[in-house]
């Protein structure tokens, strides 16, 4: 059987484990470098096992041509150009000193890169890249972060099977040997009914060799439903834009969770982690009581005399399961009785004889 692992560098994941949880805080610190200083902090006190950026300059990731894809009732910008040039205010520096401080606080530090210059950037500061869904196509940019030899966790949305397996070919032929696959519908916000959270299974199906995680655009509830289920379907990686405030205006503020959210979310799955328990069906040590005393057992009905042989009016079936199992009820009949049986007599192998 294939074992799903990755390495993620403060954790080495296992299928099964308790997820790996990214606070994605992209771009919503808004230039300030202190801002996001405190939403590491805060993605730590939340309990987040990452707190990633987004490391990208407007000049090289759209055109001035290029529209809006996100809800505009939302996020006005309807140029991608315009947007990204809000927030691509962060250079080298700035990136060097957001991941110190995340190994100071004790945080996996991580930023999507999107462009070559980034990869170069973050290959020493990060323990694996993570690859935004739409550079999933992106050919020459996958086979850059390929030769890096780190581990890359792959955001799916709006790809098909056929363009997942070209991506994960073509990172693998370049170098990379781990490589996990997140669930994520590139839609922002993604409507609980477009979330399709089943196909992490189906993502399971079809790359058993690969761990599968989930990337969270639906807008939070009271129970992080979205993400909990997401784990009980088998996500091992829940990655969620994160904020400090969801009535900021921006793209990725009024659909992130903040770090209340953040707990509930890690306090649900835990709980869902528990409930979950094995995946092997079979009897639990808390259910020895109940196998032992609620099962049946094969009972004297009427009087049964040493010698005579057992017929099926002679017996029923009744608790507890201290005695012969009605497993065995074939078995039983025409058996002779080693002694006298009363009535309401709970059978046991001793009980028996075969007929002479």
């Amino acid at each position: 059987m294939t074992i799903r692992q990755f390495n993620a560098g403060s954790r080495l994941l296992r299928d099964g484990d308790r997820p790996y949880v990214i606070a994605e805080i992209g771009v919503n610190h808004g230039g300030s470098l202190d801002l996001a200083k405190r939403l590491i902090e805060l993605a730590h006190q939340g309990g987040a096992d990452a707190a990633k950026f987004q490391t990208y300059k407007a000049d090289t990731l759209a055109s001035r041509h290029s529209p809006a894809y996100w809800d505009t009732t939302k996020e006005q910008t309807r140029s991608q150009h315009e947007l990204f040039r809000k927030y691509d205010g962060f250079g080298p520096e700035e990136y060097r000193q957001l991941a110190a401080h995340c190994a100071r606080v004790g945080i996996d530090f991580l930023s999507t890169p999107f462009d070559d210059a980034a990869v170069s950037l973050l290959q020493p500061l990060m323990p694996f890249f993570k690859i935004a869904s739409a550079d999933l196509t992106n050919v020459p940019f996958l086979r850059l972060i390929g030769r890096t030899g780190k581990p890359v966790v792959l955001s799916t949305g709006a790809s098909t099977i056929g363009e997942i397996d070209g991506a994960v070919s073509t990172l693998r032929a370049a170098g990379c040997r781990e490589i996990a696959l997140l669930h994520c519908v590139l839609n922002y916000p993604t409507s609980d009914d477009g979330a399709h959270l089943g196909m992490i299974e189906g993502l399971r199906r079809c790359f058993p060799e690969h761990l599968i995680g989930y990337s969270d655009h639906t807008i939070p509830d009271a129970a992080m439903t979205a993400v909990t289920g997401a784990f009980m379907l088998g996500a091992s990686i829940i990655e969620k834009h994160f904020t400090h405030d969801k009535s900021l205006p921006g793209n990725d503020h009024y659909h992130a969770m903040d770090v209340d959210d953040l707990r509930r979310a890690i306090s649900q799955i835990e709980k869902a982690r528990t409930l979950f328990g094995r995946r092997e069906k079979g009897p639990t040590p808390l259910e020895s009581p109940a196998r032992q005393h609620a099962r049946r057992s094969i009972v004297v009905k009427r009087i049964i005399q040493e010698g005579a042989t057992i017929t099926e009016s002679d017996l029923t079936c009744k608790r507890p399961g201290t005695g012969v199992s009605p497993l065995h009820w074939d078995e039983v009949i025409g058996m002779t009785a080693a002694r006298e049986l009363a009535e309401d007599h709970v059978l046991q192998w001793a009980d028996l004889q075969r007929g002479q």
